[in-house]
């Protein structure tokens, strides 16, 4: 799963001589870190520390040259993570916008879309929702699919990032933005066309299994302009939102908001009890029976891990 949410660093300071710079890439347990004068230093963290998030901004003890480690995170405005039963991995830090990466080809899961919209929405984080390889002609229906998110409020755009990326730049300006997405959506021809001296590599798509081959394998922050950056992550599957309660879930579909606690029963999980109120809204067509479906498959999720 990913999700956002404010946090204080749990790495201390422990020499004012430190140098201050922002973690732009994370490779597992090393990291990349830039400094105001542009210069990358490679760096790793003390002991069994990981925590460590591309978008971090940091202090860096040198130990060689170009060589560092982290001695101190400064506190974060967001964090991105995802997480399963068993773990959790730390992938992005202060980011300010979610942009959801999707494509008629291959296809899309909607189940990964809704997780995400969760996450964010649980966060209150802004987000993008971009149906990329908009010249194909299957992407008609994927489309009419994203509609009803678009009359939930999600803004919805489309974008043939390999012919014209101009579509999708006025909403990058002042964010801090991170691509998500299942492999093969095109995040990184969106990064080649926003800065194609990059050159970051495409591959491409595998027919025979409908879905991308990774291209990225780690995480790196780019910068657009002074104010604008883009963080590009590796492509996604499946996650998990198991850290989210189920009332924070309810709350996080916000067109379930304004039905909750209006059941006759106090817990009510909105599955076939009498005098629910989100099922009346259901079947009177103010909520849609897909996203209330999407909501009983994590509430089962989170049954099947207590």
């Amino acid at each position: 799963m990913w999700r956002l949410f404010s946090t204080k660093a749990t790495i201390t300071l422990t020499n004012k001589s430190l140098l201050s710079g922002q973690v732009v890439a994370s490779y597992g347990k090393r990291y990349q870190v830039e400094l105001p004068d542009k210069s990358l230093w490679d760096c790793v963290t003390r002991g069994k520390k990981h925590d460590v998030a591309c978008g971090d901004l940091v202090d860096i003890q040198p130990t060689a040259t170009d060589a560092a480690v982290i001695e101190h995170i400064h506190d974060r405005h967001s964090l991105l993570f995802r997480s399963n039963a068993f773990r959790t991995k730390v992938l992005a830090a202060n980011v300010t916008q979610i942009v959801i990466v999707l494509a008629a080809v291959p296809s899309f899961y909607e189940s990964l879309l809704n997780r995400c919209l969760v996450a964010a929405s649980h966060a209150d984080i802004r987000v993008l929702i971009v149906l990329n390889k908009a010249d194909l002609a299957e992407s008609a229906s994927a489309w009419e699919k994203l509609k009803p998110y678009q009359t939930l409020g999600y803004q919805v755009i489309q974008l043939s990032a390999q012919q014209d990326i101009s579509a999708l730049q006025p909403y990058l300006q002042n964010q801090t933005s991170i691509l998500v997405g299942q492999s093969g959506m095109g995040k990184s021809t969106i990064i080649n066309g926003l800065l194609p001296e990059l050159a970051v590599r495409t591959r491409e798509i595998s027919g025979v299994l409908d879905s991308g081959k990774h291209t990225t394998t780690a995480t790196h922050l780019y910068h657009l302009d002074a104010n604008s950056h883009i963080i590009d992550s590796p492509g996604l599957q499946e996650f998990g939102l198991y850290h989210l309660s189920i009332d924070e879930i309810e709350q996080a579909f916000t067109e379930f908001r304004p039905y909750l606690g209006k059941c006759r029963f106090n817990n009510c999980r909105h599955l076939h009890e009498p005098d629910c109120a989100l099922l009346n809204a259901v079947n009177e067509g103010k909520v849609s029976p897909q996203r209330l479906a999407f909501y009983h498959e994590l509430l089962q999720e989170l049954k099947q891990s207590a």
